[in-house]
């Protein structure tokens, strides 16, 4: 009997493989999963320079998610950039139509590490519908603060949270940098803060985050755990060397914790 478990990111490829596709292969991979992959991008960039992004076009990124829930018995799927909020709308609609039960894992990138814009904000109401088509979304301060300009941050943690559930990385934040944390079930917040003094930066860390706490998903790990998890997994990458590629280190996971949450 095949065992094997299977994840799907839906991402753009990153040739330097920090980010992207390839990065989250191999946090998959770690994670002792079988990733499959959807592209919706080509870009022209390395570690340190984002220079350009040729898009894929939605009926090809149809006919190959298509191709794939035909094929693989697939219950969780990490998004990470695509052309704009609509066609990120249209690719929501059609997993859900192939399994109803499907959880989501949206890293919703703005920007580039390196200052490339993907998309604005378009209207509310569609960002709206989103959340309640995902799991959870990933976002960081920077990119929660750009989605509903006229909330706060505490208002827009709320109104988000209203609809799905968020693991909001604390990477950006000015206050207490590196502690994360997870608003679920609606009324729960739960702080994450660092496990180690201090990390180095990595080209395509929010992609680790996203990939690492899909793949916990995958192996049934209850919510707050598998953030734990996550993060770990993280500061690991980040720490694995001193340059801005980093190295996944394999058969370390899955985590030992392993009880299904009713939250999920």
């Amino acid at each position: 009997m095949n065992d094997t478990k299977y994840i799907v990111t839906i991402a753009g490829h990153d040739p330097s493989s920090g980010a992207g596709l390839t990065s989250d292969i191999k946090t998959f991979e770690a994670h002792g999963l079988y990733g499959l992959s959807v592209c919706t991008a080509i870009t022209v960039q390395n570690d340190i320079d984002f220079k350009q992004c040729i898009w894929t076009e939605i009926d090809v990124i149809i006919a190959q998610i298509e191709t794939l829930f035909q094929r693989f018995d697939i219950h969780i799927v990490k998004i990470g950039i695509v052309e704009s909020w609509d066609i990120l709308n249209r690719i929501l609609n059609k997993l859900h139509a192939l399994n109803a039960d499907v959880k989501i894992v949206l890293d919703p990138i703005i920007k580039a590490s390196a200052g490339f814009d993907f998309h604005e904000t378009e209207n509310q109401s569609l960002l709206d519908n989103i959340w309640k088509q995902c799991f959870m979304v990933t976002p960081n301060y920077d990119e929660i603060q750009s989605l509903y300009p006229h909330l706060n941050i505490e208002n827009t943690i709320e109104h988000i949270a209203s609809f799905t559930n968020i693991y909001l990385k604390g990477g950006h934040r000015t206050d207490k940098k590196g502690w994360d944390a997870i608003y679920h079930s609606g009324i729960v917040m739960v702080n994450i803060p660092p496990n180690t003094d201090k990390v180095y930066q990595k080209h395509g860390s929010g992609c680790v985050l996203s990939a690492s706490l899909a793949s916990n998903f995958v192996l049934d790990i209850a919510l707050e755990d598998a953030a734990k998890n996550a993060k770990q997994y993280t500061e690991q990458f980040l720490n694995s060397d001193a340059s801005l590629l980093g190295k996944h280190k394999y058969n370390t996971f899955p985590p030992t914790q392993s009880i299904k949450s009713n939250s999920q």
